[in-house]
């Protein structure tokens, strides 16, 4: 008999990580599976992560102690995580020693570079490792962006953006972390005219990725520069001049980089090194040089301030199945929530399971099959069961190859 996965104890545990102090993660028990016997999903977290407090920035946290916090929540990238795990750690370790006085010299900062197609967790691991060094956190596409003048977003308005995701702390916002992703898209276009969102956009991203002072309040927006001149309650107005400056801001930026694998095995058979022919495309980005982006399309000084490059790897469907399985953030909390709001309880068998993984796997868009796969074999249920007698039901694999017949079966049984 196939083995069921009940919808889980949902009372919390601790997170086991402070902001100040890397207290070491337990490493949860064992997931394999054992013939006959239930496996419960992984426990809710009992707190959240702690915010960042008033006072001098602090940071004591060892790269396994990152890397164990992403292993709770993104399954494989196993590089990807170690990668960024240590660039996390030395760039704050930096800042904390700069706040406390004792300022690395000549130091590169550690902005990170993330390749690797779509749903494999790249956004994910960059917000877990916000939370859970406590600073705010900001995600754009680097689409939406566009040179001074033209029509499109002011890249300065991520840092602004930072700041209201600190509450409007400057010194939160002055250690926090920015995601852009879809970087690959503003590689420079060769073709004539005008480029709004290619190479204008990444000279107006080199300063601001290093070490700029931003206004607080855009020179554009005219109501926020009234508002700032008038009285407030109990003090002097605010100047319209306030700055805040991005060098302790970490910025990360990842992309799909469709094409560039064929430019890296160009170079290589140029140079008559590795024979990069049985690699995949995902594994040749292994070997991208600085020398391939720019012949992609970037510049080399916008290139230079992502210093640190690691490709992720796209998700078959056994690493599927392992994420809704193993992941505190998996899918199925989402459709368990879903069902308990009508006090229906659902649960997985894992045959059910690894179906949902195999179709998600054939929609080529990592993770995010698994939403698309379960939405269209579970849509009807989320209708239909709440306005019936129905208060339990188990997905199995002809659940999800025949959603509509076993919905027909279920509510006539009762």
């Amino acid at each position: 008999m196939a083995s069921l996965i009940p919808s889980g104890d949902t009372s919390p545990v601790s997170r086991g990580f402070k902001r100040s102090h890397g207290k070491k993660h337990q490493p949860r028990p064992s997931s394999v599976q054992v013939p006959g016997q239930p496996v419960n999903l992984p426990a809710l977290p009992s707190e959240p992560l702690p915010e960042s407090g008033p006072g001098p920035f602090q940071f004591d946290l060892k790269p396994k102690d990152v890397k164990a916090h992403l292993d709770r929540f993104v399954v494989r990238q196993d590089e990807a995580k170690k990668v960024l795990s240590v660039a996390l750690c030395d760039h704050f370790q930096h800042v904390r020693m700069k706040e406390g006085g004792n300022p690395t010299p000549h130091y590169v900062k550690q902005n990170v570079l993330l390749l690797g197609p779509t749903g494999v967790g790249k956004t994910h691991l960059i917000r877990s490792a916000a939370e859970l060094i406590g600073v705010p956190f900001v995600k754009a596409d680097a689409t939406k962006f566009s040179e001074t003048g033209y029509v499109g977003g002011d890249v300065e308005d991520l840092v602004r953006d930072l700041i209201r995701r600190a509450g409007g702390d400057l010194e939160r916002a002055s250690h926090g972390i920015i995601y852009l992703d879809e970087v690959d898209k503003i590689a420079g276009r060769e073709s004539g005219g005008r480029d709004v969102s290619g190479r204008g956009v990444q000279t107006n991203l080199l300063k601001l990725m290093e070490d700029a002072d931003v206004p607080v309040i855009s020179p554009n927006d005219v109501l926020g520069q009234v508002q700032a001149m008038m009285p407030r309650p109990g003090g002097p107005p605010k100047t319209s001049g306030e700055t805040i400056n991005t060098g302790n801001i970490l910025f990360i930026a990842s992309g799909a980089f469709a094409g560039i694998s064929t430019l890296i095995r160009r170079r290589l058979a140029l140079l008559g090194g590795e024979n990069s022919s049985s690699r995949t495309d995902e594994e040749t980005l292994d070997l991208a040089t600085t020398a391939d982006f720019i012949a992609f399309g970037f510049e080399p000084e916008f290139i230079g301030r992502l210093p640190v490059r690691v490709a992720c790897r796209p998700l078959a469907a056994g690493d599927l199945y392992d994420v809704m399985r193993e992941s505190e953030s998996s899918l199925l909390r989402q459709y368990e929530r879903a069902f308990q709001a009508y006090g229906i309880r659902v649960k997985w068998r894992a045959d059910g399971l690894r179906q949902i993984a195999k179709m998600a796997a054939t929609e080529g868009t990592g993770a995010r099959g698994l939403m698309t796969v379960c939405e269209r074999a579970l849509r009807n249920f989320k209708f239909e069961l709440p306005s019936t007698d129905v208060r339990e039901f188990t997905v199995t694999r002809e659940l999800v190859d025949h959603p509509e017949k076993v919905l027909v079966e279920l509510i006539g049984s009762k």
